[in-house]
């Protein structure tokens, strides 16, 4: 790798380096928050609730000679049905395949049994490991330290980086060291891009995470959406159709709401994102429809993409 100048007096061009990093860690560590960090926009979405990320969504994060492909995991749990066991299949699949694994850990709750387990699971991969101790912006002094030592006894990693995804602190720092690790290659993505999902899919998570946040209890386990038409009207208005999907008929009557309510509230909020995304006027249909155990039918999984 030459740094200095090259004939003529011009600099040489540093080769590009690109490679995959998976990022492992217990449901709602803030693994989707550190993804849209890093990349530098939403290309995950966020949410309080358990088992919001399903696919291992890949966020393009991409600087002036590097390409980071963030590969933000669903939450490493023990299987309980046909969804989550895919969500386990495809955890341990991105794993083998990555070039580097980072491992988030919840700062503001400490290190549990269930970071132990995907401890383990880490310790046995091929590959370089990273540890990054998120939401240190809800810690003092004290326990931040307390956290890190705690961290570093895990014995995966030589490298721990205290980082707040919400707030941006040491995320830079976190990107330019996975940077180190990647290997030389070309860019597997266009430098624009900043995720490798197709618009409905990204669309469609947009409209989900807004029933998240406005659902309990089982319905949010229980939602899934798909958007089946994204039609140009003109340069300043595109039309959106989405279906959400139910198991029941009593979480379609939350959803629906009193009078409409509900979805006319998910509607609206869901509507300022897929605006703010497309960069459009949109008008969004949405419908429930009920599809009986769905999570645990692996022709509906098929369809939903959820591999």
């Amino acid at each position: 790798m030459v740094s200095g100048p090259a004939h003529g007096g011009r600099k040489a061009v540093l080769p590009p380096h690109a490679g995959f990093v998976a990022l492992a860690g217990r449901p709602n560590v803030g693994k989707s928050t550190l993804v849209n960090a890093m990349v530098g926009r939403k290309v995950a979405i966020v949410s309080d609730k358990p088992q919001t990320t399903r696919r291992a969504i890949r966020g393009v994060a991409t600087g002036r000679d590097v390409q980071l492909v963030l590969v933000d995991l669903p939450g490493v749990q023990r299987p309980r049905d046909a969804l989550t066991e895919r969500m386990q299949r495809r955890v341990e699949a991105e794993l083998k395949d990555a070039d580097t694994a980072l491992m988030v850990l919840n700062g503001e709750e400490g290190i549990g049994q269930g970071d132990r387990w995907i401890a383990s699971l880490l310790a046995a991969a091929p590959v370089p490991v990273v540890i990054a101790v998120n939401k240190i912006d809800r810690l003092d002094p004290p326990r931040l330290i307390t956290v890190l030592s705690a961290a570093a006894e895990l014995g995966i990693a030589d490298d721990i980086f205290p980082v707040s995804a919400r707030k941006g602190e040491g995320v830079l720092e976190l990107r330019t060291h996975l940077g180190t690790l990647v290997p030389e290659s070309p860019f597997f993505f266009p430098p624009e891009d900043g995720s490798d999902q197709s618009p409905e899919q990204l669309l469609a998570e947009l409209v989900r995470e807004q029933v998240l946040r406005r659902t309990f209890q089982e319905v949010p386990h229980s939602v899934e959406v798909v958007v089946d038409e994204i039609t140009v009207v003109r340069d300043d208005l595109t039309r959106v159709h989405g279906m959400i999907w139910v198991e029941a008929e009593s979480q379609k009557g939350i959803l629906i709401g009193a009078h409409g309510k509900m979805i006319k509230q998910i509607g609206t909020a869901a509507r300022k994102e897929l605006q703010r995304e497309l960069d459009t006027r949109v008008h969004l249909d949405l419908s429930v429809r009920v599809r009986k155990g769905w999570r645990g039918d692996e022709r509906a999984l098929d369809r939903l993409g959820i591999e």
